[in-house]
């Protein structure tokens, strides 16, 4: 029992970082609730420390930590099987002339799982947002109400919006993995909308780059009305919001960092009060042979030759 205390102290008290993202989707599980309580040092004014050493208070669960590392290597089996059959799962020559590809569809509460909605209720305002499915489960009905009123904090100056965002794959053991777009050139979505414009995000995080955590964004309009629309939005539309980072010529706005996507999203911020919805049917891309644009903006150089 010493030696497991010793262990479990030197593991998790005093590791680093790396060591806790490593270790944690195995021995999570197999140590219950306690990771929290080694992880945190916080204790409230004026309550008593704890007599007993950290590692008495440890619930061990060796089921659950089996159960963890078997679907963990079966995870890993099916992305090494993958990894050798060709990109995706899919043969190269199927991969190439792949045209179409659904990225989310919106036909159970799993589906729905997948994302996460947020709004700026986080920073104090008042602004309600809900996902659900849509009528016959057949797409999914973001909706709620958009309320400006900033919070009297004295420091936040802007308020009002609600936004719907998926969550960011994760292969196993949890290890960051990243949606590869590289081999289309258009973002394709059926929606059904209520006139308001949204604001597409897609975000990047890239290893060893100035151009970590990028956001790019597109205001999609939408029309209203009961009927639904089918929109295609090429790569080359996707403007570079405020990162810190100049956006220039000589830095394509997507073509670089089509294969390093780590998730997508919509936001609703447009100043006016009142009610929202969107529904979504499904989320795709396109491989458009026709179109060839690579980049829907003006750019100049910074020194141009005279």
């Amino acid at each position: 029992m010493a030696l497991t205390a010793t262990l479990l102290n030197s593991v998790f008290l005093r590791g680093r970082c790396c060591r806790r993202k490593v270790l944690h989707p195995l021995l999570g599980p197999l140590l219950s609730n306690s990771m929290s309580k080694l992880y945190s040092s916080y204790r409230r004014p004026g309550s008593q420390p704890e007599k007993k050493p950290t590692w008495q208070n440890i619930d061990f669960s060796f089921k659950k930590g089996i159960d963890v590392l078997k679907t963990q290597l079966s995870m890993l089996k099916k992305e090494t099987k993958d990894y050798l059959i060709g990109p995706g799962g899919h043969p190269f020559n199927q991969y190439l002339l792949e045209q179409t590809r659904v990225l989310w569809e919106f036909r159970s509460q799993e589906d729905l799982n997948k994302w996460v909605i947020s709004s700026d209720v986080e920073i104090g305002g008042k602004s309600e947002v809900y996902l659900k499915l849509g009528r016959n489960n057949q797409a999914a009905l973001l909706y709620g109400t958009l309320n400006t009123e900033v919070p009297r904090d004295g420091e936040t100056k802007y308020s009002g919006y609600c936004s719907m965002r998926a969550k960011p794959p994760v292969g196993s053991f949890a290890r960051k993995k990243y949606y590869d777009w590289s081999n289309f050139n258009s973002l394709y979505l059926r929606v059904r909308g209520d006139g308001r414009p949204w604001m597409i995000n897609i975000y990047t995080d890239p290893y060893f780059s100035h151009q970590k955590d990028d956001l790019y964004n597109y205001f999609m309009f939408t029309r209203g009305g009961p009927y639904w629309e089918e929109i295609k939005i090429p790569f080359s539309k996707f403007f570079l919001s405020s990162r810190g980072r100049v956006q220039d010529d000589q830095h394509p706005i997507w073509l670089d960092k089509a294969s390093f996507i780590s998730t997508l999203g919509f936001t609703i911020g447009d100043k006016v009060d009142g009610p929202f919805q969107l529904e979504i049917d499904f989320i795709g891309l396109l491989n458009d042979r026709a179109h060839t644009e690579e980049f829907a903006y003006e750019t100049y150089k910074k020194n141009p030759e005279v």
